[in-house]
């Protein structure tokens, strides 16, 4: 039987592709970071794996067939961290990889395009998927100030960003592993339509019976709010250079490949809101 290596399993993307594979009575071996994490639960073999020193790469990549790559929130070089991960799939002469990255990282020299330019020059059957702007920030790296003070505070002006939910990044990235009719291939991933970030605050504030505003700040408040929140400094300019090409335009492009590689059409926001309208409830 095939085994399933997927690193950064315990994200929001990398542990829905987990549950999908090991519901479906595939084998799956899933990294985590936390050694206290490691062992057999549910099925599920979870070992460690260290991204930023490599401790861990080899032990995880032992009798594997096809890998789900991805890079961890928190750092800007992604290049560094995904690197070795192509390198030992090479080595190992895995089945397949599926590599995520982000929309629009092919359209410059970035970390996340030379890691690609590695894949697709391996030789391993392959597929890119590059993501836009997840819903799911708003529950997670926006929230603070969506729940205990009703704002969405970002350098983003009037821009659109065509926001996907991640189980839609998550179910094609488990259809691609499990399938081959795709192959070397690349897709980037949408929402089904381009909002504004007053359009969300609508939503959110329609799923949740409390007033939610947008408001466009200048990079530098944002900046402080990062860095002083704990935020890495290189990772912070990262955050605030993507946002820039958000407030640019470059965000709002659709796509269909979504339905086109599941069959269906991507979640809407107004569904993704009405799910975690709990979350953004008012601090007690």
């Amino acid at each position: 039987m095939t085994k399933y290596l997927i690193i950064g399993a315990s994200g929001t993307v990398g542990s829905r592709i987990v549950d999908l594979l090991s519901r479906d009575g595939r084998s799956v071996r899933a990294t985590t970071h936390r050694r206290e994490n490691v062992g057999i639960r549910d099925g599920v073999e979870r070992t460690f794996l260290d991204l930023a020193t490599g401790e861990g790469l080899k032990q995880a990549f032992d009798g594997v067939g096809r890998v789900f790559l991805l890079a961890p929130p928190g750092h800007a070089d992604q290049h560094k961290l995904l690197s070795p991960l192509v390198a030992e799939a090479k080595r190992r002469n895995v089945e397949k990889v599926v590599l995520m990255t982000a929309m629009g990282a092919n359209a410059a020299d970035t970390p996340f395009r030379r890691v690609e330019q590695e894949l697709e020059a391996s030789g391993l059957r392959y597929n890119i998927i590059r993501p836009n702007w997840f819903m799911q920030n708003f529950n997670t790296f926006w929230l603070a100030g969506i729940r205990d003070e009703g704002k969405i505070r970002l350098p983003v002006g009037t821009a659109k960003a065509s926001f996907i939910d991640a189980r839609d990044i998550a179910d094609v990235a488990a259809r691609l592993l499990t399938s081959d009719d795709q192959d070397n291939r690349d897709f980037d991933l949408t929402g089904p339509v381009a909002l504004d970030h007053d359009a969300v605050a609508r939503m959110i504030s329609e799923s949740t019976g409390r007033k939610v505003t947008f408001e466009d700040v200048e990079p530098e408040v944002l900046r402080k709010g990062l860095l002083a929140g704990g935020v890495p400094a290189d990772y912070t300019e990262f955050l605030l250079a993507i946002l820039g090409f958000l407030e640019q335009g470059y965000a709002e492009r659709t796509t269909g490949a979504v339905k086109a590689l599941l069959g269906r059409e991507p979640i809407r926001f107004e569904q993704y809101a009405r799910e975690h309208r709990a979350t953004w409830a008012r601090a007690a």
